[in-house]
């Protein structure tokens, strides 16, 4: 007669074991983490910078008038009978007026983002968003609409100072982008398709990063949604300082997917300086041809690393002539800073 105790099977019962290819596992329950707290201490909380920040980041709607373009006759010379024929035959070519060919630009309208930096109403935007616009409207979170003006606009590196007629203005905090690091928490508040104030957040991408155009800009990339309209919003640290300018992003479709790009606002704010100053920015010509060092490069100069900027040409009369630069001369120190590419 088999006879089994109570107590050795509650005993048995309390553990469990489970042969897993040969071996004794040893399982106990997992209890499911309910605690919110414990899950927000993970993610970050953008409330109180938006609290903060909000109020000083504003909508701009630009307006480019309606205007008859004349273009020179690129027909020049041609007998009016051969014209005519040409146009029989179905070629499109239009009638020249008195001073050439006339294209009538129908009104365009525009819109973008900005934020306020001083309570009289001083506002740094995108330069591509106010170019060539005629009329500059600036819409506050209170409902408040502001004429602006134009101070300066820089197409290098896609910076405009913008001004309205205000007293005691909310204004946004300004950081350092130096300090950025990759990987860190952003946010970016703006005007997507005219939606005003749409917060985003992301990390940082990367810094320092140049694009395939003429522009010498450092752009930090984030992954921060940006879409059209965000252009010339703030991009925030998790301080609630503005840290760039949401300025492009990469797309083959036109919306966002994931690159997004920021001037620096260390740059920006050197840029805003000089048209304050003097409605431009002045700048200065070395005179110099650089190439980045490659690793073949290197070896052949006897570098043990590729980097800095090699000098490759020097214009004839140019700075860097008069002060001794020479064709060869690697760049490796500039101002006390290390030179890692041209």
């Amino acid at each position: 007669m088999l006879r089994i105790s109570m107590k050795k099977t509650a005993a048995a019962a309390a553990v469990t074991f489970a042969f897993v290819a040969g071996s004794l596992v040893q399982t106990s329950p997992i209890a499911p983490i309910t605690s919110a707290h414990a899950q927000q201490a993970q993610l970050p909380d953008f409330t109180k910078l938006v609290e903060d920040n909000g109020k000083a980041v504003v909508s701009i709607q630009v307006t480019q008038k309606a205007a008859v373009r004349k273009n020179a006759n690129p027909f020049k010379g041609m007998p009016k009978d051969k014209l005519d024929e040409l146009r029989r035959f179905g070629f499109p070519f239009p009638f020249p007026g008195p001073d050439g060919f006339e294209g009538r630009m129908p009104e365009r309208k525009g819109q973008g983002s900005g934020f306020i930096i001083s309570p009289d109403g001083l506002i740094l935007t995108n330069h591509h968003v106010v170019d060539g616009a005629d009329e500059i409207k600036v819409h506050l979170t209170d409902d408040r609409e502001f004429n602006a003006k134009v101070i300066g606009s820089d197409a290098k590196t896609d910076v405009a100072v913008i001004k309205i007629d205000g007293k005691d203005l909310p204004c946004v905090k300004l950081g350092n982008s130096k300090d950025v690091k990759v990987g860190e928490w952003v946010a970016a508040i703006g005007a997507p398709f005219g939606l005003e104030n749409t917060v985003t957040s992301g990390i940082v991408s990367a810094k320092s990063r140049n694009l395939p155009s003429d522009q010498f800009v450092p752009f930090i990339q984030t992954d921060a949604a940006v879409n059209p309209g965000n252009s010339g919003g703030p991009l925030f640290n998790m301080k609630g300082e503005v840290i760039g300018i949401n300025s492009q992003i990469f797309s083959t479709s036109g919306g966002f997917m994931g690159l997004s790009f920021a001037v620096p606002i260390d740059l920006a704010l050197q840029i805003k300086d000089e048209l304050v100053k003097h409605g431009k920015v002045n700048r200065g010509r070395l005179g110099v041809m650089i190439q980045t060092m490659s690793p073949e490069l290197a070896k052949s100069f006897g570098l043990e690393k590729n980097k800095g900027a090699l000098i490759a040409q020097i214009q004839k009369g140019s700075a860097a002539e008069k002060a001794g630069l020479q064709e060869g001369d690697i760049v490796i120190l500039f101002d006390g800073k290390g030179i890692d590419n041209a």
